[in-house]
């Protein structure tokens, strides 16, 4: 198969052979692959003139092969996923990955609008409804997405309205942003700064919830300030420094990070919840309630264009997301 890898300083194309797939594994043939700000962070973990690495999480294909102990899918069928973020990556022809964190490919959309939901749908749905656990019976409550219009933003919006009904309030910082947002279905957009006087001059209420795609560092202070008494946080980004974390005990707040790898990693015992959830994202998208957040493209799937997609996303400028397909 053919592979782009990473070794520290350059990507760079090289030959690898095919690996057969085993247990719970499948095989498949990559049909199109999405670039995602944590790619561009992973690979400044790579040290120089290390062994190449495979870098690359979001991809949809065809499965061409499965393990002994499969059950989920068969070979022929379309399939998009996140993958596992310890094994080789997306950025290949092709890819062995366990069938628990696959999901099927929604039916109208093409591979390459499909590969571009599987990482941010996955972070989405578990940090709203596994990490700050969202329920339906809380269409009457408020969220607030921080960052909301990027990759996971835009899934986080939609998963919101769409699964819940709940009151939606994101923050975008340019006005294609705020649009984009709105798009997705946000109630109110704010600007980023300066949260808690817009809460108050526009008389919103206090969010239960607040779900922070932004660096947590510019974020804490603020967020313990306007959270609801008893309401819930969920961070994504890694801590820069220490928190006064005695700031949350008067409203007795809940903190929590999600992680859209512990399941793959730790190969819990819910493993399986990642297939189940992508089913039920391919489900909503092929009844019109949920849509793809392709906003750029490019072609095919080689070297020159894989350097192209991290010098995009490491402008940190991205809406919605940047798939490559064949």
């Amino acid at each position: 198969m053919q592979a782009i890898g990473f070794n520290g300083v350059d990507f760079i194309e090289f030959e690898k052979e095919i690996d057969s797939p085993s247990a719970h594994d499948l095989l498949v043939e990559i049909r199109a692959i999405s670039i995602n700000p944590i790619d561009a962070k992973v690979k400044q973990t790579v040290a120089k003139d290390s062994p190449l690495k495979i870098l690359g999480y979001d991809a949809a294909g065809v499965v061409i092969s499965v393990g002994g102990q499969t059950s989920l899918f068969k070979v022929g069928d379309e399939v998009f996923y996140a993958g596992d973020m310890t094994r080789e990556g997306s950025n290949a022809t092709h890819q062995l990955v366990d069938e628990r964190l696959v999901g099927r490919k929604p039916s109208s959309l093409s591979y390459g609008q499909a590969a571009a939901l599987p990482l941010t749908s996955v972070t989405a749905w578990e940090s709203l409804f596994d990490r700050l656990k969202i329920t339906k019976t809380d269409h009457d409550k408020t969220l607030l997405l921080i960052g909301a219009a990027g990759g996971v933003g835009s899934m986080a919006i939609q998963f919101a309205k769409q699964v819940v009904g709940i009151n939606v309030i994101a923050t975008a910082s340019r006005t294609e942003s705020s649009d984009w947002c709105k798009q997705m279905g946000a109630d109110v957009v704010i600007d980023h700064h300066d949260l808690v006087g817009q809460f108050k001059d526009s008389n919103l209420d206090a969010p239960d919830f607040i779900l922070c795609m932004g660096n947590p560092d510019e974020y804490f202070e603020t967020m313990a300030e306007l959270i609801a008494p008893q309401g819930s946080i969920c961070l994504l980004a890694n801590a820069g420094k220490d928190y006064n974390i005695n700031l949350l005990k008067a409203k007795s707040i809940t903190l929590v990070w999600e992680m859209m790898f512990t399941r793959s990693m730790f190969t819990t015992k819910d493993v399986i919840k990642q297939h189940e959830l992508l089913n039920e994202v391919a489900s909503l998208v092929d009844c019109g309630k949920v849509v793809t957040t392709v906003t750029r493209q490019l072609s095919p799937i080689n070297l020159e264009n894989i350097v192209e997609a991290h010098r995009i996303i490491e402008k940190r400028e991205m809406i919605g997301k940047l798939v490559i397909t064949h």
